[in-house]
């Protein structure tokens, strides 16, 4: 098997402690090899018998090394650990990786950012670029929204920080999520695991693995979760929120000689959760006049929410809800070992269909009756590059081409109580419900999106304590797209741009119609520069220049319109991030190698940031990009990791990160000095924070055992604890007193034991204290100053029971 980075094999089960390392392999571009499926095999043995002992190898370079010996900022966890702490998808892994940032209202609009950039907070836009790269088996996923799914027979994470563009094939100017999967084997082997829990929570996964033949092995792995909704709807009297998650993914390895190695593999995934909704939380003032607030609106239609506590977690959403996802694919994996190197091959094809149903005026009143934009994404790639290691340098070089289309169909819709809550009360026109009742815009829309690059790092043993790691990337990018807009009144009859007709400009100020087909192409030239210094044998520093860009976008959702309704096409494309990234770290072991003790510093500049940005409205403007001045994240993370015995260990990981605007001046105005008739038309907000990010974050566990034997069977007790912290963050692409989301903490236990058989049974609970507390806030449509939110899940508790053989 193959992978570009690390892959880290531990003496001890990584379900004892969060291994949040400042880590790398920036001094080694040769890390682009991995090790041996049998390595692999043997390290899963190892981490489920529950051996113990500190040290962390590398076996990226085809020879062990220590984990501590390789210079960048990364989290490593394993597939045993994401088991025992219930980490079983990207969102529940942000409680051990304090940088990694997750919000999600739905599959689609789902934001994973690293150290606070990566992608725009807010509704997703098809016509730009992930910041954070995802990867499996050296696949690149381009759609986010699978990181909404569970992990499937998961060996290990890397969670990478800072741009990675010239060791990984698609161009990540945040950071790269690496996730590399169980590997078919030789021996015969399998797993299997079972949990139960309150929430009528269940939890299937299983794995077998072995020989078809001397040449040819097999591995097949399948996972299932389901889970009631943590949120109640009283007028469908059913819970939204759910889970309901099914994956498989088979493998086959051909090993015709010892230095060649095939590997076909394919995977789907489908959720079909009761999703997505949220629960009322507030009421701010705006500028609207009083009438048109919240407050007065929904008196007049007799409206209430059927809570104003957003822990009873109640909602009374009358649209349908649905979060219908799938995704799967297939990839031919071709690894060559040929002299001092390695050659390696991924080519690989990916699908993502996606089937929702939305209640956009976040209320029970039949004013948006229909919202949904069902998207179909096929997506091409093919890597090739090539290892070399030797005395005093090493090498890697390669070529990645992708290829992507994204057909989206939309649907809105407006209902009976739209015209008295959208159109001034001043006009007589809203008291004819007719006007906007039926009231439907239908988008159609497509992106095509290739690029191409050519990379490599190569590696300069100075001296046996110094290391010169240069890098570079050439990449082009094309992105063709197309968006219309049609606008059909209740009747069916289609709506122009008439703005003389009263009835029209009502329906006109909803929707309008639009028409555009935007196009970006442009090559860019990055680079980067790591040098790293042996201070001793357990203390390593080192220091990293990187200047690299992330690609231009084109708008895929709708852009802004004039005062006479048509769209200003000159909004339609966005320009690149030009960004510089600097970091210096320290990685050290003490006390007999039994402590660990890792910082990094780190400072990236941003110019012509792409950010999500709304302007309050119903239609296509709720969300749209547009390019910020500058954007500037700088902070320090420090990770400890102590095990002074087999008996007991400990970690805690922090980050401290600040995160702002260095310049956007024409940015749009928060709620509160927005919807006035004198309400600036933009607002200053440099110096202000970037939304979604903590200064604060905090991972912290501890494991403690004791041997002993149960039912005759021998083993060991264990209690373990795993810990979160983080302070407030905004919840709003423009900073707003109305948003700002408290900061909390969050404890999760699990106690068992774990036989030497290899069998593992253990009780958990997540949010043990029952902690209170919002994932994400959303501003209402229509600057009325209704502010609705996400609750994070209550307290969880079950059992889990696993064995392994």
């Amino acid at each position: 098997m193959t992978a570009k980075y690390p892959s880290v094999r531990r003496r001890v089960p990584a379900s004892l402690f969060t291994l949040s390392l400042a880590l790398a392999i920036a001094a080694d571009p040769a890390a682009a090899a991995d090790a041996d499926a049998a390595a692999l095999a043997d390290e899963a043995a190892q981490v489920e018998g529950g051996s113990y002992g500190g040290e962390i190898i590398v076996t990226a370079r085809r020879r062990q090394e220590t984990a501590q010996d390789v210079p960048i900022a990364i989290s490593v966890v394993d597939g045993e650990q994401i088991d025992n702490t219930g980490s079983f998808n990207v969102g529940r892994l942000t409680q051990l990786t304090p940088t990694l940032q997750f919000y999600s209202s739905n599959p689609r609009n789902t934001a994973v950012n690293i150290r606070g950039i990566g992608a725009p907070f807010g509704l997703t836009n098809d016509g730009i670029e992930q910041g954070v790269g995802i990867y499996v088996d050296d696949v690149y996923y381009s759609r986010v929204a699978s990181s909404t799914f569970d992990f499937l027979d998961v060996a290990q994470i890397e969670v990478l920080r800072g741009p990675q563009g010239t060791l990984y094939g698609k161009n990540t100017t945040a950071g790269a999520i690496n996730i590399t999967t169980n590997q078919p084997t030789f021996d015969f082997e399998g797993k299997a695991e079972v949990s139960i829990g309150n929430l009528d929570f269940k939890q299937a996964k299983a794995a077998i693995s072995g020989p078809l033949s001397d040449q040819l092995a097999a591995r097949i792995a399948v996972s299932s979760t389901s889970r009631r909704g943590t949120i109640y709807n009283v007028v469908t009297d059913r819970y939204i929120q759910s889970q309901d998650n099914i994956g498989i993914r088979g493998q086959l390895l051909w090993r015709p000689t010892d230095n060649l190695d095939i590997t076909l593999a394919g995977d789907w995934n489908k959720q079909e959760a009761v999703c997505c909704g949220s629960v009322f939380v507030r009421t701010g003032e705006t500028q609207r006049p009083l009438n048109r607030q919240f407050a007065a609106l929904a008196a007049a239609q007799g409206y209430a929410f059927p809570s104003d506590n957003p822990y009873d977690r109640l909602t009374d959403l009358d649209a349908n809800l649905n979060a219908g996802n799938e995704i799967g694919g297939a990839s031919l994996r071709v690894k060559w070992d040929v002299g001092p190197g390695t050659l390696t091959s991924v080519t690989a094809w990916r699908y993502w269909d996606w089937q929702p149903e939305n209640d956009r005026d976040f209320t029970g009143l039949p004013i948006v009756t229909r919202s949904q934009n069902p998207s179909q994404q096929d997506q091409y790639t093919q890597e090739l590059r090539y290892n070399y290691t030797g005395d005093r340098f090493d090498f890697v070089v390669g070529g990645f081409v992708f290829h992507q289309r994204i057909d989206t169909q939309g649907t809105e819709q407006h209902g009976s109580a739209s015209s008295r809550w959208t159109i001034n009360p001043s006009n007589p026109l809203s008291n004819d419900q007719t006007v906007l009742d039926g009231l439907t815009a239908r988008n159609t829309q497509y992106l095509k999106n290739t690029s191409a690059a050519l990379f490599g790092q190569l590696s300069w043993t100075v001296t046996d304590r110094l290391t010169i790691q240069p890098g570079v990337r050439l990449n082009y990018d094309k992105k063709k797209g197309y968006y219309q807009r049609l606008v059909f009144a209740g009747d069916g009859s289609a709506i122009t741009r008439d703005l003389a007709d009263p009835v029209s400009a009502a329906r006109l100020a909803v929707f309008s119609p639009q028409e555009y087909a935007p196009e970006f192409s442009d090559w860019n030239f990055s680079y980067d520069l790591t040098v790293n210094y042996k201070v001793t044998p357990d203390v390593l520093v080192y220091a990293t220049y990187a200047k690299t860009f992330k690609s231009g976008g084109i708008n895929q959702n709708g852009v802004p319109s004039d005062a006479a309704g048509i769209p200003l096409l000159a909004a339609a494309t966005i320009k690149p991030e030009s960004v510089d990234h600097y970091e210096a770290g320290l990685k050290s072991e003490f006390w007999d190698r039994r402590a660990t003790f890792n910082l990094a510093i780190f400072r990236t500049d941003i110019k012509d940031y792409q950010a999500n940005v709304n302007n309050g409205q119903f239609g296509v403007l709720r969300g749209y990009l547009a390019n910020a001045g500058k954007v500037r994240t700088q902070g320090v993370e420090a990770d400890v990791a102590i095990r002074p015995s087999d008996r007991f260990r400990a970690y805690a990981n922090g980050a401290y990160t600040d995160a702002k605007y260095g310049r956007f001046v024409d940015a749009p105005c928060p709620p509160e000095f927005s919807g006035g008739s004198n309400s600036p038309a933009n607002c200053n907000i440099s110096g202000q924070r970037l939304p979604g990010v903590s200064k604060w974050a905090f991972s912290f566990g501890a494991e403690v055992n004791a041997p002993s034997s149960l039912f005759g069977e021998a083993g060991q007790f264990y209690l373990g604890y795993d810990g979160s912290y983080r302070s407030n963050f905004s919840s709003n692409a423009t900073p707003s007193a109305y948003t700002w989301v408290d900061g909390y903490s969050l404890s999760n236990f699990r106690a068992g034991f774990r036989a030497d058989s290899r069998v593992d049974i253990f009780a958990w609970v997540r949010n043990a204290f029952d902690r209170n507390y919002i994932d994400q806030l959303f501003v209402g449509p229509g600057n009325t100053g209704l502010i609705t939110g996400l609750p994070g899940d209550p307290r969880t508790w079950g059992g889990t029971i696993k064995a392994s053989f």
